[in-house]
């Protein structure tokens, strides 16, 4: 446990808990290796259940309906009951979860432990992401961005790790992962008095609303609406870009997947940088500059047909789309300062979720008019995401 000095510090509401943020960040990415996993784990699934690829589709639903539409529940949970628990426990029920799904011997019974792990998801996310916040102190964005942080090496690595454990053990290589997760759960359990200790730091002056004690909900869904027309751009790219590449472009099959690397690294730097650079000039401009920035590069990427310059996009695309990501989770929380569960389980789940729900439809109109209306039409939305962000008000915070 703690030493005597480590608990002050760690309860001084204004500074931030580095270490508590740290375990915070590596508890997020374990808990999103379980999503990613599922993708790699379907081969596996469909060769020893001999599923079809709707049923195989139907177990991705599962694990993004239990883990994303149920967090504004749980959230709403959380702000109404103490709840410091979820946090570990979600983590343990994400890692079980999947591992649970290589030992069951039908495909309801399969589609039951990923909807388990999913529930996992959902219950570690807006408990996390309030404890994020109290451990950030004043520097709420930049400590969101650390935790957001580990939620995309979540994503990245989560298909890697769990190819290379199916590959060495087949499927039930999945049971490895329950492994790490549980470790982690049992030191967040361990460790949640330093959570707990931690007084709520005053919003002050950040948000009108929030110094008289209220919720600003206008406010709030108008950075919902933001929120959703960025996720589906994110949900955009990261399904066309591979397509874009080979159809368009003439690159082979797995240039695609590079493409999507460098994506995803200059998403990570791009979150950070984003968190850090909200504290210094504002959220509201951070996240305003950033879609302005990816309305731009959009644009430019559609027009170019030269492989090295469009790769060399991916790299302003990838900072402009990441950079207000933690910000917007921040700035729901301080619109809704006393339902901080509700305003992560929407802006970390629900609202995402429907830019996911939103890649079938940019699919058919791939079909009907091919990938480069896809591409001008995500151009346009960033527009769109510019506009809901202009309505929210200016204060010293946002």
């Amino acid at each position: 446990m703690m030493t005597s000095p480590e608990a002050a510090r760690a309860a001084d509401p204004k500074k931030m808990d580095g270490a508590a943020l740290a375990m915070l960040c590596v508890g997020h990415m374990l808990d999103d290796v379980n999503q990613g996993a599922i993708p790699a784990m379907l081969p596996y699934f469909i060769a020893a259940h001999d599923l079809s690829y709707s049923a195989a589709a139907g177990l991705v639903l599962a694990v993004t309906v239990s883990s994303s539409v149920l967090q504004p529940f749980l959230g709403q949970f959380s702000d109404r009951h103490s709840a410091p628990w979820l946090v570990p426990a979600g983590l343990f029920l994400a890692g079980a979860g999947v591992a649970l799904s290589t030992l069951m011997p039908t495909y309801l019974l399969i589609a039951l432990s990923i909807g388990l792990s999913g529930l996992g998801v959902a219950a570690f996310h807006p408990e996390a992401a309030r404890f994020a916040n109290l451990a950030a102190g004043a520097r709420r964005a930049t400590g969101m961005s650390v935790f957001s942080l580990g939620g995309n090496l979540g994503f990245a690595v989560g298909p890697l790790v769990t190819t290379a454990l199916l590959l060495a053990f087949g499927l039930r290589g999945g049971l490895f992962l329950a492994i790490p997760a549980t470790a982690m759960a049992l030191l967040i359990a361990w460790q949640l008095p330093r959570f707990t200790a931690r007084p709520r730091l005053s919003h002050g002056k950040g948000i009108a609303a929030a110094s008289r004690g209220g919720d600003a909900w206008g406010p709030f869904l108008r950075l919902t609406g933001a929120v959703v027309t960025r996720s589906i751009v994110f949900f955009g790219l990261n399904t066309f870009i591979p397509l874009y590449w080979q159809d368009v472009l003439h690159q082979p099959t797995g240039a695609g997947g590079l493409a999507l690397t460098v994506l995803f690294t200059a998403g990570a730097v791009g979150t950070l940088a984003g968190g850090w650079l909200s504290d210094r000039h504002g959220r509201r401009l951070v996240v305003l500059s950033a879609m302005a920035v990816l309305a731009l590069g959009l644009v430019a990427f559609v027009l170019v047909q030269d492989v090295a310059m469009a790769t060399l996009l991916l790299v302003p695309l990838g900072l402009a789309l990441n950079a207000p990501s933690s910000v917007m989770v921040v700035m729901g929380q301080e619109y809704l300062p006393t339902r901080v569960g509700t305003a992560s389980g929407v802006t970390l789940g629900l609202a995402v979720s429907v830019g996911g729900l939103a890649a079938p439809l940019l699919g058919h109109m791939a079909d009907t008019y091919g990938i480069h209306a896809v591409l001008s039409l995500l151009a346009v939305l960033p527009v769109l995401a510019i506009g809901f962000a202009a309505t929210l008000p200016r204060s010293m915070r946002t």
